[in-house]
């Protein structure tokens, strides 16, 4: 039998840095997607105080789980 994967986007952030965005993202969506097999970092955004210092890492996620 054939496998199926499905994408959907999702967007997460993280005051601590861009690895942390991630793995928020990914386990948060984890909690109701099962079999997910990968993910790919489709845009990433900081957010920045007036001084330039970056306050936020934002990532734009597609991740790829089997259809059961």
């Amino acid at each position: 039998m054939a496998s199926v994967a499905k994408v959907i986007e999702i967007s997460a952030s993280s005051s601590k840095g861009l690895e942390d965005a991630i793995q928020g993202g990914l386990k948060k969506v984890a909690k109701t997607v099962k079999q997910i097999q990968g993910a790919w970092v489709n845009d990433i955004k900081v957010m920045t105080s007036p001084e330039g210092k970056v306050t936020e890492w934002r990532v734009n996620l597609r991740v790829t789980f089997l259809v059961q």
